[in-house]
């Protein structure tokens, strides 16, 4: 595990960038429903955390980059480069997103307007993790050069934004949505997870350098991931059993703890193509 620590400050990014625009996706479910007036402005108070860690996330990328600098100079290659378009579009996502809340708690936006900006907004996350999964979508790294690491990818987005979401908007007391369909959704994604860990267990196994097995560069592979899976069960059964705030912030840790730990995996599984072949 300790080979993916170095890339400590893209762990992070990965996994809030993800789980921020995961949450997002279930506000803007909710908020395409209609909504009383305490209601919405409890989701709008509750919002700011999502955009908070979003943020968080981004200064994170920006400690990996060592400059805001070289983010406004990775953005040359816009069309061409899935590094530059990985940065414009989270950028315009995290604008997007922080107008829609600012304007939305100062009353200020149309209903009308409103939905049709959370569309758009929420389209433009969804091309922000697509292009970040295709960053890494490398066929000169032989490990990361498989449907699974965009698999990945997306099931942060789908396990970490439904629990954060879910916390965020389920003690909402005047609330008239239901996201009962929330719980049944981190159950699958949980799932669907432990089968990618099972095969790309099996699959390291068929990859090597000429010095190396690509087994060898995480050695505690399977008991991480174990830890791993026992923390998004968990996190899973306090979703289903308990609708109390202290307890889905739990969910929320298990779940992120859970994510940050395949992550790091996910870094220290990196053999490039040049000193590594597929067997």
């Amino acid at each position: 595990m300790n080979a993916g620590l170095h890339e400590l400050p893209l762990i992070f990014f990965t996994v809030l960038a993800q789980s921020a625009v995961g949450a997002f996706l279930v506000f803007t479910f909710v908020l395409l429903q209609s909504q009383n007036d305490k209601s919405r402005c409890y989701i709008y108070r509750v919002m700011f955390v999502v955009l908070v860690l979003l943020g968080l996330g981004f200064v994170a990328s920006i400690l990996h980059l060592g400059s805001p600098l070289r983010a406004f100079n990775s953005l040359n290659r816009v069309g061409e480069s899935m590094l530059s378009n990985e940065i414009a579009s989270g950028a315009i996502f995290f604008v997007l997103a922080v107008l829609y809340w600012l304007i939305s708690v100062l009353d200020k936006m149309p209903v009308a307007l409103g939905k049709l900006w959370l569309i758009v907004t929420s389209v433009v996350g969804l091309v922000f993790m697509y292009m970040m999964a295709h960053v890494y979508f490398l066929a000169t790294v032989l490990t990361w050069h498989t449907p699974l690491t965009p698999l990945a990818f997306y099931l942060t987005v789908v396990v970490g934004g439904l629990a954060l979401g879910y916390a965020l908007l389920e003690p909402n007391s005047a609330k008239n949505y239901h996201l009962s369909w929330v719980k049944g959704l981190y159950a699958i994604g949980v799932l669907l997870i432990a089968i990618c860990v099972v095969y790309q267990g099996i699959s390291l196994g068929r990859i090597h350098s000429s010095v190396q097995q690509a087994t060898a560069l995480v050695p505690d592979y399977a008991p991480m991931m174990v830890l791993r899976l026992c923390l998004l069960g968990i996190a899973a059964v306090l979703l289903v059993k308990s609708k109390n705030a202290a307890v889905l912030l739990l969910a929320v840790v298990l779940t992120f703890t859970g994510e940050l730990i395949g992550r790091t995996l996910f870094y220290g599984l990196h053999i490039t193509a040049g000193m590594a072949v597929g067997s």
